[in-house]
Parts: C-alpha cells; sequence; structure tokens
C-alpha cells in the first residue's frame, strides 16, 4: 500500500532522513521507533507528500506520489505533529469539516461523524469549542478525524502522547478494527510497551536511517532497542 525507497530528504546541519526504504502492507500495523530526533515525523512527512525527497521516491498503491490524483488523498488519514482542530469549531464541526474534506456526502458525513463520536468517546463533547478541550480530548478529535472516513491508508505520529489510558485502549481496539478491515496503518512512538502490544512489524530508526527491525514478541524488547541504537551511535562515531 504505501513504499518508500531509498528516501533521502537533509537539512542544514545534518538532520533529515537518508537513504530509508520502508514498506506498510494491507492489513498491517507497522511502528517506527526511535529516539526524539530520529528522524520519524520527517519521514512520515515525505511519506505523505508533505516534505519532497531530493533522492528516492514514495509509492501509494504502486502509483509515485506526484503521479496521485487528488482523489487519491479521500483514502488516507493522518495525524502528524498536532491533531487537527480549529479552536473556534466545536468538536462536532471540526469532524463534519474533516468528512467533506474527505469527500464523503452530507448525510454520510453527518452518519461517520455519529460513529467517530462514539468509537472514541467524545459525544459528551460533541458541542465543546476545540480550544475548550483538554489536550488529550484535542488528541481525541485529531484522530477520530483521522479514522472516521475508514481510509485505507492510516499515518499517525506519535498518536498517544496525549492520551489517558482509556484514550489509549480505544485508539488500539481502533486500530486493531481497521487493520482486520485491511487497512494499511503506519504508527510512530517511543511507548515500546504500548508497540509491542499492537504492531505486526517494528521498524528501527536512528539518525535519520533505518539500522532494522524489532520483533513485537521479543523478550525485553526496551533493553534491545537500547542495545542496537548505542551500537549504532558508536558505529557511526567511528565511521
Amino acid at each position: 500500500m504505501l513504499a518508500a525507497h531509498s528516501v533521502t530528504r537533509t537539512f542544514r546541519g545534518g538532520a533529515g532522513v537518508r537513504a530509508v526504504d520502508l514498506g506498510v502492507r494491507s492489513g498491517e500495523i507497522h511502528a517506527l521507533v526511535g529516539l526524539n530526533g530520529a528522524g520519524k515525523t520527517t519521514l512520515m512527512k515525505l511519506l505523505l507528500g508533505m516534505l519532497r525527497p531530493t533522492e528516492g521516491e514514495v509509492r501509494l498503491d504502486g502509483t509515485p506520489l506526484p503521479a496521485l490524483p487528488a482523489s487519491a488523498w479521500a483514502r488516507v488519514g493522518h495525524v502528524i505533529e498536532h491533531p487537527l482542530a480549529y479552536g473556534d469549531l466545536t468538536a462536532r464541526e471540526n469532524l463534519l469539516l474533516s468528512a467533506r474534506l474527505h469527500g464523503l456526502a452530507a448525510t454520510g458525513a453527518a452518519a461517520a461523524v455519529d460513529e467517530a463520536l462514539e468509537e472514541l468517546r467524545l459525544a459528551r463533547y460533541a458541542g465543546v469549542r476545540a480550544r475548550r478541550l483538554s489536550a488529550g480530548n484535542r488528541q481525541r478529535v485529531g484522530l477520530a478525524a483521522a479514522l472516521q472516513h475508514q481510509p485505507r491508508l492510516l499515518v499517525l505520529d506519535e498518536p498517544t502522547s496525549t492520551l489517558d489510558p482509556g484514550g489509549v485502549i480505544l485508539l488500539r481496539d481502533a486500530l486493531r478494527r481497521r487493520a482486520r478491515d485491511g487497512a494499511a496503518i503506519l504508527i510512530s512512538s517511543h511507548h515500546l510497551d504500548e508497540v509491542a502490544r499492537i504492531a505486526d512489524r517494528i521498524t528501527l530508526i536512528n539518525g535519520g536511517a533505518v539500522i532494522g527491525e524489532l520483533d513485537p514478541g521479543g523478550a525485553d524488547l526496551e533493553r534491545t532497542f537500547f542495545a542496537r541504537i548505542l551500537a549504532d551511535d558508536r558505529r557511526r562515531e567511528g565511521a
């Protein structure tokens, strides 16, 4: 569904990503893990066309991103860095706007919003302006907007960062349902315990490069994670 081939984009000072190969299959939850500053958000922006690679290419369902028709993006849901929620609109109004932007007709949009409010337990906040919501509930609104149109591809950057335990469980269940229905899901996280519960595959990124994969069912995942990071740091320092 989503594939990056030798994708490179660097910035002044050396930050960025280099020669990244990554694939996300339909029906799969693929986690991208790494320390802060490893390049996870930059890579996700490249995968969504928010940034253009200086080398390599990204393909969605086999088509290079520059050749995609605008209508193809209606099949994609995402939350990158911050949830999209207009402060002066209510939670329901934000979701209705997002649903229409993703191509849902008025009646279909209203039904999708009702389902999303229920799925992420936001019904009690439906009439509350987004700027008055807690950070966790604004995150739920952003996630509901990304989920409600039943996208074939979901790209979520640190989706649980501001959620309480109840919100984490709701999101986990929502993602599993969509993966069972065939959606391709890419999430970034530094919460290894949560990743291990949900991911089919885990890709490790460090210093802007993919340095391997972790076994979601492996013993002592955290120790393995830090050992791989340390070994890669030492390798690059000695190069």
